[in-house]
Parts: C-alpha cells; structure tokens; sequence
C-alpha cells in the first residue's frame, strides 16, 4: 500500500490535498448508492458525443484559420493520444497540438498532465494559473442569448535541452475547462444529477518560443489559440 509520506513526495501539498478531496467525494458520492443498490457510477448517464470524441484521435482537429500538417495516433502513458502538428495560414510557425478525448462513460482524467511532462522530458519553469474567455452558443433555437465560458489553464515553459516551449494545459468541457481533475469531476457529478455529462478532452498546446526565453511573450498567441480550440470543442463535440 502507498504511504502517505511517499505521497506527498511525489506530489506537492496543493495536489495532494486535491487527491484527498477527491477520494472523500467519491466515498460520500457512491457508497450510499451502494448500498441503496442504486449505484450511479455503476451506469453514469451516456455521452450523446462520444463518436465525434473518438474521431478526434482519428483525425485531430479542425480548427478555422489553422491547417493540418501532420496528425497521428500516439501513446502517451498508457493511453493513445491525437498528436497533430498545425500551422497557421499565411505563417511557417509550427504549433504541436496533443489531445486525449474521452474513450467512454467511465473514463475520467487521471495523470495526463505527469504522464505528458514524462512524454516530452520537459524541465518545467514559469509555471502559473491563467484564463481566458470564449461564447457559449444559445441552448436552443428559441434562445439568443449568448453567454461568457470562463476557462481555467496552465501556462508554463517546457524545455529540452534542444528547444523551450510556451505550453498551455486544461480539461475542456462543454460548459468550462480547468487543469484539475477534481474539478471536472465536480463539474460531471453536477451534470449527472441533470441527467447528463461533462463530457471531458485534455489539452495540450505547444509552441516553440526562444530557447528559455520568458514565456509570457507567448501569452496572447496561446490565449488566441485556446480559444478557438475550446470553441471547436463546445460546437458539437462536448
């Protein structure tokens, strides 16, 4: 069994103190289900979207202004990721997009955020919360309301010693995004008491920037370019 003590070795105090949270609500969350025989996680709600979820790792992503220059399966961890390389028009500047989509009802967020730094060695520096902001389209036809969808993201430096890069990590969801697993998982047992879900994707952006240069001279190009990712994400996919 995992001590503690090792635990908070491996993980600093803030993310640990998540972990414990997290544990103590799926106690709280699926026990009395347990043992009332109705179990919400034995069959949580269904994913209308999962097909266009999986066609991500297939094909990448179809982003306005971006094109395609390379997409492919790859395995990170043990999962298999969409590894796509992009570029924008009328630019020769190269941006490495890494995506893992949802594989199904009871697939949660796990490591991903470990098991990329493992992925790229990267020496992480300048690390830091940021947000940025993007329009949910009206519910429905007899709706025109268009309301704000705050995001949550990471934005570091990942170096090599051969090239840094500006990198940018959340969780997408329909209705937010966030780095942290524990709050998508309050975000999907909030759904599921609708009748529904967060269906989840992990993003990770990376762009080249100046050998460990400072990596908020990247800022509002990786703002730019998660907006329009989480709004791809939020038209038909999640």
């Amino acid at each position: 069994m995992i001590s503690l003590s090792k635990l908070a070795k491996e993980y600093q105090y803030p993310q640990l103190i998540a972990l414990l949270l997290l544990i103590l609500l799926l106690f709280i969350g699926t026990v009395p289900g347990y043992l009332t025989g109705k179990w919400q996680w034995k069959q949580p709600p269904p994913i209308p979207t999962l097909k266009e979820l999986k066609q991500i790792r297939k094909v990448g992503l179809t982003l306005p202004g971006w094109q395609t220059v390379e997409q492919q399966e790859k395995t990170v961890g043990d999962r298999k990721w969409s590894l796509q390389t992009i570029q924008k028009e009328a630019s020769d500047k190269k941006v490495i997009l890494l995506m893992l989509p949802q594989n199904g009802p009871m697939d949660q967020p796990q490591v991903e955020w470990m098991e990329v730094k493992s992925f790229w060695q990267w020496e992480i520096a300048q690390e830091r919360d940021v947000e940025f902001t993007v329009k949910a389209l009206p519910t429905s036809p007899t709706k025109s309301d268009i309301s704000d969808i705050k995001v949550k993201a990471t934005f570091f430096r990942g170096s090599t010693k051969q090239q840094s890069f500006a990198v940018l990590q959340w969780y997408a969801w329909a209705n937010g995004g966030d780095p942290s697993q524990l709050n998508w998982f309050l975000a999907d047992q909030s759904a599921q008491w609708q009748k529904h879900r967060a269906a989840w994707v992990a993003v990770n952006i990376a762009i080249p920037m100046e050998q460990l240069g400072q990596v908020d001279k990247s800022w509002e190009e990786a703002k730019s370019l998660g907006e329009t990712i989480q709004t791809r994400l939020i038209s038909g996919i999640l």
